[in-house]
């Protein structure tokens, strides 16, 4: 089962056991049928006080109560999915077991987990399933009739068409303009080598990754956790060629990176950081994605999920947005009873255009 998703391989898992954020607790399910194993599910509990900043970009009225709400009411969350992640992996299950069966037994299995909390003298604020494509989260409703449901930014998904061999093929599909802002980013990182990390490579690198790192996560608009400094190592370690770190270099000095994961023909991308300042300059990012986009062509992927964030620039390089779905629970009923209300109010809005790169 866990073969048709890499993040709940026993591979990646490993990963989370060595080296989760610091403010997450990570518990691996297994659900059994007649003594035989017939899904696999990932819960991740939150202590959103452990962290220094929920994310330091806006700084605004409504900001500030959203986390006073957070800090105050809703710090402890537990998730049914991967918090880390964008897309449908909060579990896998064979087909002994239907998707809403599923969720009635990790609904059990969330019980038990609040009462292990509670025994600790932790209180679970919020319980989230998440995310769920549109098919997958209307098949559930009726097993979380008593959730709210909410969706958030998308899921920016790049479909790899069969006619392309190459990245030239790709180039060719762009229009005029788009092809322009291709040739033209590319001039700009002329100096600039890039290279494929080992994890001793990534090791001696390390300090500068997380600077990079943390620059771009703390300049997000919202941050549940911040990752371990030996977590990309770790990842290297225990998925070896599914995973690539890739390190961009201007004058021996690492001023970036970019990292991928292969999930069966799917390419996930994972996280990323740079310096801010070079970044602009040298249209970084923008490369980046071509880069990714070049690898996915040429090793004959389908797809690449781009995930969430920077909508825009994803979309100008042929990235279509994917609706994503979630379910919110509070464990106070007042709370719970107005949760909707609340929940259009704190969550950040982005506003953003979608291009339309191709002829």
């Amino acid at each position: 089962m866990a073969q048709e998703n890499i993040f709940l391989s026993k591979s990646y898992l490993m990963v989370l056991e060595k080296s989760a954020p610091l403010n997450m607790q990570c518990h691996f399910i297994g659900v059994f049928k007649n003594e035989a194993l017939v899904g696999i599910a990932l819960t991740q509990f939150l202590n959103l006080n452990l962290l220094e900043s929920f994310g330091e970009r806006d700084n605004c009225l409504k900001t500030s109560i959203r986390n006073f709400v957070f800090k105050n009411y809703s710090s402890h969350v537990l998730f049914v999915g991967n918090n880390m992640l964008t897309g449908q992996n909060a579990y896998v299950v064979s087909n002994e077991i239907s998707n809403v069966e599923m969720i009635n037994v990790l609904k059990l299995a969330v019980e038990d987990l609040k009462i292990e909390f509670k025994n600790k003298k932790t209180k679970v604020h919020l319980t989230v399933f998440k995310d769920f494509d549109t098919e997958t989260s209307d098949e559930i409703i009726p097993a979380l009739k008593d959730y709210y449901k909410f969706t958030t930014q998308p899921n920016m998904v790049f479909d790899i068409s069969e006619d392309w061999k190459t990245e030239q093929d790709y180039i060719n599909a762009l229009s005029k303009k788009y092809r322009d802002q291709f040739k033209r980013a590319r001039k700009k990182i002329l100096d600039i080598k890039k290279k494929k990390l080992s994890c001793e490579e990534i090791k001696e690198h390390e300090e500068t990754i997380n600077e990079l790192y943390h620059h771009v996560a703390k300049n997000a608009p919202f941050n549940t956790f911040f990752l371990a400094e030996n977590h990309f190592c770790e990842l290297k370690k225990l998925l070896d060629d599914d995973f690539l770190f890739y390190g961009y270099f201007l004058d021996e000095k690492m001023i970036g990176f970019n990292t991928l994961v292969k999930n069966r023909e799917v390419m996930d991308t994972y996280f990323l950081g740079y310096d801010d300042a070079i970044q602009r300059e040298k249209m970084l990012y923008l490369n980046m994605l071509y880069d990714m986009i070049a690898y996915s062509i040429k090793k004959e992927f389908k797809e690449i999920l781009f995930a969430r964030t920077a909508l825009e620039i994803k979309s100008s390089v042929g990235s279509k947005p994917e609706d994503m779905f979630g379910f919110i629970k509070h464990s106070n009923k007042v709370i719970d009873f107005i949760i909707a209300r609340l929940f259009v109010f704190l969550e950040p809005k982005t506003v953003w255009n979608q291009r339309h790169p191709f002829k």
